[in-house]
């Protein structure tokens, strides 16, 4: 790895970090919080801003990435964001301990939305006493980390052309990356756009539509499009109890779960995009399923009526299987059924090329068409059956690498269940806290369920989560090679 244009490039991460923190103490200054609130956003900024000149001093010079230093940007970008990220939490008191702070940095900017507020030792021991600009900077980790600050990066720094391919294909999730132009920087403003505009749209619609104030359409609109999963509010998006806000919500979490490539081309005039993919018909009929037999389910059993369980039950599939983590209702409530198929749909995630997390529905969908496959090979040795996508063949190369994240994922899992099972009460916590921090979901099941949260586990376990959120939201590759000897060679 060549570690001055990698760090050179980490530096402009960290200076864009830096001025959202300036930003969010305009917020501590319209809602007037006190002194040392403000001053926390802004110590933290200047310090954020600082280094980044520093670094970016001693590091300027000719850029050139190869594949291996695009790794290398986007593992240490990311650990940068968070350090410096964390620290409006602990100067302003809301969490004092660095461990925990980092834990809610790192799970705003991975689009988890684990949380540890009220956070133990805190000044603010009740959740609506958080400032409204720490708030704001929760929701703002979210926003920037959906479509990805160093693909931003790469959108509104022109110098990065060279390199900047190398970034998007360590920072985008899933296994193909959709260039929608020759230009990588074209195709990362593109994307950029459309995000940006349907962050506009949900924020209106909040506001006008669902009858939200301007900050909390605003935050709840980046929680959403970025599928965290962070609310202004202690019982999040359940504290409205409103049809309206859960309609509006519901769909924009879907439309968050699809590979914005699709939404690219429906607002270019070629909406038929949508369903001829076959990623987006199985996700559609997947969230459909789910959602009509969690209905019948939780209806069967008296929990409430049937128009309360279908529109909870839509909800919660939608929140769960794009991994935003928002709850109108507390499915740890639910019969065993419905329980375990949302723990199930955890491991699934979005789209590829989506602001979702987990394993993706194209890598569930290939290993799903190679089972079949190889039944078929069992029965008929000699056969030759091509494996096509969308009526295209799938070369072998990519089946292998989902097949070995399938097997990595897996095993990081069974490893990490067994490592907070030192930290934490019971196995079925242990268990849905790796899948919900590993698949960037946020909320598990008992002690880390939907109306519970992360504050409890001690710092070594948060430490660890941290860590498994990381490799969630890089999709494990891009963080585990870092651990292999050749990486650091020239």
């Amino acid at each position: 790895m060549n570690k001055r244009p990698v760090f050179h490039l980490v530096s402009y991460m960290t200076l864009v970090i830096g001025v959202a923190m300036l930003l969010c103490a305009i917020v501590s200054w319209i809602y007037d919080e006190t002194f040392k609130v403000r001053m926390s956003l802004i110590e933290s900024g200047l310090i954020a801003i600082g280094c980044a000149g520093i670094v970016g001093i001693l590091t300027r010079g000719d850029i050139n990435l190869s594949r291996r230093d695009g790794f290398g940007v986007v593992t240490f970008g990311w650990i940068a964001a968070t350090m410096f990220g964390s620290l409006p939490y602990i100067l302003s008191g809301v969490i004092p301990h660095p461990v925990a702070a980092m834990f809610e940095t790192m799970s705003g900017f991975t689009t988890t939305g684990a949380s540890v507020l009220p956070a133990p030792g805190s000044v603010y021991q009740s959740f609506d006493a958080i400032p409204h600009s720490i708030h704001f900077w929760r929701a703002l980790t979210h926003w920037f980390g959906g479509m990805g600050v160093l693909v931003l990066c790469v959108a509104i720094l022109p110098f990065l052309g060279v390199g900047g391919m190398q970034i998007y294909r360590a920072e985008m999730p899933g296994p193909s990356k959709d260039r929608l132009t020759p230009r990588i920087t074209t195709t990362a403003k593109l994307l950029w756009g459309v995000y940006a505009t349907f962050t506009l749209v949900e924020t209106l619609l909040l506001k006008f539509v669902g009858g939200m104030n301007w900050f909390d359409a605003l935050c709840h609109t980046f929680g959403t499009m970025a599928t965290g999963g962070f609310s202004t509010q202690g019982a999040s998006v359940g504290a409205y109890d409103s049809v309206t806000i859960d309609i509006i919500i519901t769909v924009f979490m879907f439309m968050a779960g699809v590979n914005f490539s699709l939404h690219y081309y429906a607002l270019t005039g070629k909406p038929q995009r949508y369903f001829k993919d076959p990623e987006f018909r199985f996700y559609l009929f997947l969230i459909i399923g789910v959602t009509l037999f969690v209905t019948f389910n939780i209806w069967s059993h008296g929990i409430s009526p049937f128009g309360r369980s279908l529109r909870d039950a839509a909800f919660t599939t939608t929140s769960i299987i794009t991994t935003t983590g928002f709850c109108t209702a507390d499915f740890d409530t639910w019969p065993n059924a419905s329980r375990l198929l949302m723990v199930l749909i955890m491991f699934v995630g979005g789209c590829a090329g989506s602001t979702g997390g987990g394993m993706k529905i194209v890598r569930i969908f290939i290993m799903f068409k190679k089972m079949v496959r190889e039944m078929k090979l069992f029965m008929r040795p000699s056969s030759v059956i091509q494996m096509k996508l969308g009526g295209k063949p799938v070369e072998q190369e990519i089946i292998s690498h989902i097949a070995a994240f399938f097997a990595i994922f897996v095993l990081i899992f069974a490893i990490g269940s067994f490592v907070m099972t030192f930290f934490t009460p019971n196995l079925e916590t242990a268990a849905t806290s790796v899948i919900a921090t590993l698949g960037n979901i946020g909320p598990g099941l008992d002690a880390v369920g939907a109306t519970q949260n992360y504050a409890a586990i001690p710092h070594a376990g948060q430490a660890f989560l941290t860590c498994l959120m990381l490799l969630g939201r890089l999709e494990l590759y891009t963080v585990l090679i870092l651990f292999l000897p050749g990486f650091w060679k020239k």
